[in-house]
C-alpha cells in the first residue's frame, strides 16, 4: 500500500462526493422539471465543498481539485512529487461520479456538463476570474495537505456557492478543471473543455503571485 494512500483515498472520495451531489443536483433538476432550482443547485456545490473540507480536511487537505493542488505546489506549500497522485485520485473519483450517474441517468445528455451560455472567450474569462478569487480565498485560510482551520469550510464553500449563483447561468461556474472533464468525457461533450482547463489553470496561479505580493511587506 502506498505510504500516503490515506491521503490519495480522501481526495478520491471526496471528489466523487463533489461530482455526485454537485453534477447530481443539475441532473435530478433536469430530470424533475426545476424542483431543486439554479439557487439550490449553488448551494449543493457550496455545502458539499465544506462538508468535505470538515470531512477530510485533516487527511488530506480536501482539495477536491487539481487547479487548486498545482495552486498550492507553485505556492510551496505542498511537495512537488503528490501533484500526479492528487490530480489522478481527484480523476478517479471524478469519473467515477460521473459513471454512476450515467448508470442512475441513461437517457441524461449532458450529465452536468459545463457549457458557455454565451462566447467561448465570456466563459474563459469568467472561470479565470472566479478560480482567482477561489484560489485566494483558499491561500488565506488552508495550507496544503493538513489541518483547514476552524472555518476554512464555511469560507471556501460560501465562495463557491457564491460564485456559483451569479456565475453559473452563463459559464457553470466551474473552477476546476476534473468537474468539467469527466462528465464531459462521460457524456461525450468536449466541446469548449479547453476553457474549463485553461482558465482555472492560469486563475490559480493569478491567485498564488497576487498573494505572494499582497503578503511580501507583511
Amino acid at each position: 500500500m502506498p505510504k500516503n494512500f490515506n491521503k490519495y483515498f480522501a481526495e478520491m472520495i471526496g471528489t466523487f462526493a463533489l461530482l455526485f451531489c454537485g453534477t447530481g443536483a443539475i441532473i435530478i433538476n433536469q430530470e424533475t422539471g426545476g424542483t431543486i432550482t439554479h439557487a439550490g443547485i449553488a448551494a449543493t456545490f457550496g455545502l458539499i465543498v465544506a462538508a468535505m473540507i470538515y470531512t477530510l480536511g485533516d487527511i488530506s487537505g480536501a482539495h477536491l481539485n487539481p487547479a487548486v493542488t498545482i495552486g498550492f505546489w507553485f505556492s510551496k506549500f505542498f511537495p512537488g512529487k503528490e501533484v500526479m497522485p492528487y490530480i489522478i485520485s481527484q480523476g478517479a473519483g471524478a469519473f467515477f461520479a460521473s459513471v454512476v450517474l450515467r448508470l442512475m441517468f441513461p437517457d441524461n445528455e449532458m450529465l452536468g456538463a459545463t457549457m458557455p451560455a454565451g462566447s467561448a472567450m465570456q466563459s474563459f474569462v469568467l472561470e479565470l476570474i472566479l478560480t482567482f478569487i477561489l484560489m485566494l480565498t483558499i491561500l488565506q485560510v488552508a495550507k496544503g495537505s493538513k489541518e483547514q482551520g476552524m472555518f476554512a469550510g464555511l469560507a471556501i464553500g460560501s465562495v463557491v456557492l457564491l460564485e456559483a449563483m451569479f456565475a453559473g447561468p452563463i459559464s457553470g461556474a466551474s473552477m476546476n478543471p476534473i468537474r468539467s472533464i469527466s462528465p464531459a468525457v462521460v457524456s461525450g461533450h468536449t466541446e469548449h473543455l479547453w476553457v474549463y482547463i485553461a482558465a482555472p489553470l492560469l486563475g490559480v496561479l493569478l491567485a498564488v503571485v497576487v498573494r505572494k505580493k499582497l503578503t511580501s511587506n507583511v
